[in-house]
């Protein structure tokens, strides 16, 4: 037998269905609209393309997989990464203007707030798409390769965990039901490293999703400390 009629069998062994498409789109848009209305120095020029080409690779995206993340090329896999890191990048961009107009207070003090209210939505979900589209092979590879030919995973969730707890919870498990994360765990996983400035119940493995997560608490606590600081600056 060939090494592609094993990996034909491999898929037809797995338990669990390809991810559904739309979660990680909404979230996509809405980090795009935050990110365009986003009071900014930043030329409108300048912002509005990086929304154009995220849009046109979202669009392109949409129509290789329509409804579920069933299939991947080479270059798909490419545009999924590049759209969530370009939306990351810009983002950051986004986050070290509005900490400097934090610091030096200028422009209209609720719109600054709102500002900063934007960027971290818009923080929340890129580094829920970037965890999304690196861990293990993205979420194509993890429902469509075998367990044992996945890349080695950057995080740890509790279902991982859980093949040996009681039996409500272990049928849930990776191991019993071949669970294996979307789009909303990666999302929660991020909402609360942000929130709480370190990792929940989801444990990082490898050095890239440890930076990673280094770098999303970091501007959480940044932008929470300094808008704390100017809406008590408001009040008085």
């Amino acid at each position: 037998m060939s090494h592609e009629d094993d990996s034909d069998d491999d898929r037809r062994g797995r338990a669990v269905a390809p991810e559904h498409r739309w979660p990680a789109v909404i979230g996509t848009l809405v980090a795009l609209v935050a990110y365009a209305l986003l009071p900014s120095v930043v030329p409108p020029i300048a912002r509005w393309s990086v929304v154009g080409v995220c849009v046109l690779m979202l669009v392109a995206l949409i129509i290789y997989n329509p409804h579920r993340l069933a299939r991947e090329s080479r270059w798909s896999r490419r545009a999924e990464i590049a759209l969530a890191v370009l939306i990351l990048a810009a983002n950051q961009i986004a986050f070290v203007e509005t900490v400097v107009r934090l610091l030096n207070k200028h422009g209209n003090g609720q719109e600054i707030l709102l500002a900063s209210l934007q960027v971290w939505i818009t923080n929340v979900i890129a580094f829920a798409l970037v965890y999304w589209t690196m861990d293990r092979g993205g979420p194509v590879a993890r429902v469509t390769l075998a367990r044992k030919r996945l890349p080695l995973a950057d995080f740890r969730f509790p279902q991982d965990e859980d093949a040996g707890t009681i039996v409500e919870v272990a049928r849930g498990s990776s191991e019993k039901m071949d669970w294996v994360p979307n789009y909303i765990d990666y999302f929660y996983f991020s909402l609360s490293n942000s929130m709480a400035f370190s990792a929940t119940d989801t444990m990082p493995l490898t050095h890239r999703a440890k930076l990673l997560m280094a770098l999303e608490s970091f501007a959480g606590f940044v932008l929470l400390a300094l808008v704390i600081a100017r809406a008590v600056s408001l009040i008085g």
